[in-house]
């Protein structure tokens, strides 16, 4: 069984009450004269949500590559020490959350590989669906007795690093137009950082400018941490390099945008910039549009902390009623690898939420949070606010019901575990024991991001995949009984272990 947990309110004592877990981060840097290694550190920190189960970071001072990973939180891998000894002027770094396979060392990232001229680490954000078809190459190619761990970034990494008669730029040409799914790849050798996005941009990556060099990151928020000035996305079906000649960006494949939608929703940090728009803005005018669509008469709005947060803040501005604190995180309660006690296992929710009993006493309060997977988070939830006194409890979601997996780098539950998948909005409430529920619709949530309809992936919401995904027979019967798969005119393409995997997981 996978390790889960998010750090945020789901909580990992439970892996029957997992909810969507978060996209991997990545982060690259290219500075001769700075401690790339510490700025790694840093610039992982801040991309830690997106990933908790390991992390890792790989240096080059121009004639070899160090790597060092393992399994934990970013601050319980790194140590003063260790990146003392990561000498460099070039590195790349991982925080990982595993949707392509199992949560084991060996498939911790970066991913090392020598090549025909030297060495080759990669980081990878996303989740493809040809890695079978890219196993088959690596096959032919003689590499698969290289690929030693069981993701998708390991086969990528094996045929990249096979360029006999060719740079690994040119390589990087050839092979990039043959990957499908969700990537946002960062990658280096001894001289040089690249990255690249996919022709969709399903996962977010963004350039930065140092005093003296280049930064590239998941999130605009790294670069913030470190200092680095925000100057552009990665285009969708770019690639870029970064030596000592300076940047230089190709394309590999025509651009077809569908950036993620529910990164606005709840991947992302709220103080990250996407497609020009800040996600605690979005955030905000979602719950604005809330209040406006589903009016409660309450007395206080709350939020589930943290990623409720901005949407209630919305709700409660629109509304008129008071924005209060009725629930108290405990910021310490995340990641952990101390297998639970059944006592401590019931405990659930209250691990990671407290309410404020003279804050909700005999209070109608409106509770948003940012989605609703399998609902038992919400069922404790609800029944730990009336338990501490609440008189009625409304829940306001900021995402439409999601009601399909994702296969490009989020792990939802399969879609027979996913709530909203044969239940109505009042039947989910029943359910969780609320007095009302409301999601924001699909078109309120679009209009919000201010991104165009057709430039998002919005597949989990409406079962409409931006990439082909594998062939049915081979996706499993969770998905197939429920309903067929739609694809905006896209065929089908050869399974990948990742689509598979997304599907059986427990």
């Amino acid at each position: 069984m996978r390790k889960g947990g998010d750090g945020r309110l789901t909580t990992s004592l439970d892996p029957q009450d997992q909810g969507p877990q978060d996209a991997c981060g990545v982060f690259g840097v290219w500075a001769p004269g700075e401690d790339v290694a510490k700025l790694t550190y840093y610039g992982l920190y801040a991309l830690q949500h997106r990933g908790q189960e390991s992390a890792g970071i790989a240096v080059s001072n121009g004639r070899q590559i160090l790597v060092y990973k393992d399994m934990g939180l970013v601050s319980q891998v790194f140590d003063e020490s260790t990146l003392e000894s990561l000498k460099g002027f070039l590195a790349i770094g991982h925080a990982r959350y595993s949707t392509t396979g199992a949560s084991t060392w060996h498939n911790a990232q970066p991913t090392f590989h020598p090549t025909e001229h030297g060495s080759l680490a990669l980081a990878h954000n996303g989740n493809l669906t040809n890695t079978a078809e890219l196993a088959l190459q690596a096959a032919e190619l003689g590499r698969a007795g290289e690929v030693e761990s069981t993701n998708d970034t390991s086969v990528v990494t094996a045929l990249l690093a096979h360029h006999p008669d060719s740079s690994v730029e040119e390589k990087a040409m050839e092979l990039l137009p043959t990957v499908r799914g969700a990537f946002s790849f960062i990658w280096m050798d001894e001289q040089t950082l690249y990255a690249a996005r996919d022709p969709q941009g399903i996962r977010p990556l963004v350039l930065g400018r140092l005093e003296r060099g280049w930064v590239v990151a998941s999130e605009t928020a790294a670069l913030d941490i470190v200092g680095a000035s925000f100057i552009r996305e990665v285009e969708p079906g770019e690639m870029v390099i970064i030596d000592e000649s300076g940047l230089r960006s190709r394309i590999f494949a025509e651009p077809a945008p569908k950036h993620c939608l529910f990164e606005f929703v709840y991947l992302a940090r709220p103080d990250t910039l996407i497609s020009g728009q800040r996600v605690h803005s979005v955030r905000v005018e979602i719950g604005r549009r809330l209040a406006k669509a589903f009016p409660a008469d309450a007395d206080l709005v709350i939020p589930v902390p943290e990623s409720g947060t901005p949407a209630a803040i919305g709700y409660a501005e629109a509304s008129g009623i008071p924005y209060g604190t009725g629930l108290v995180k405990n910021s310490y309660v995340g990641r952990t690898f101390i297998q639970p006690s059944q006592t401590i296992r019931q405990l659930g929710i209250r691990l990671k939420l407290n309410p404020l009993r003279d804050v909700i006493e005999g209070k109608r309060l409106v509770v948003v949070d940012d989605s609703i997977v399998r609902g038992n988070t919400q069922r404790a939830l609800v029944r730990m606010l009336r338990e501490a006194g609440a008189r009625e409890v409304h829940v306001r979601i900021s995402s439409p019901p999601v009601k399909w997996p994702c296969f490009y780098g989020i792990d939802f539950a399969t879609r027979a575990e996913l709530i909203a998948n044969g239940l109505t909005t009042d039947e989910i409430r029943r359910s969780i024991d609320a007095d009302s529920l409301a999601y924001i619709s699909l078109e309120e949530l679009v209009e919000a991001s201010s991104v165009p309809h057709d430039n998002l992936c919005r597949a989990c919401f409406d079962g409409v995949y931006p990439v082909p995904l594998p062939e049915p027979t081979l996706l499993g019967k969770s998905l197939l009984e429920s309903a067929p798969v739609e694809a905006e005119g896209l065929a089908t393409s050869l399974s990948g272990a990742g689509a598979t995997d997304a599907l059986d997981r427990p």
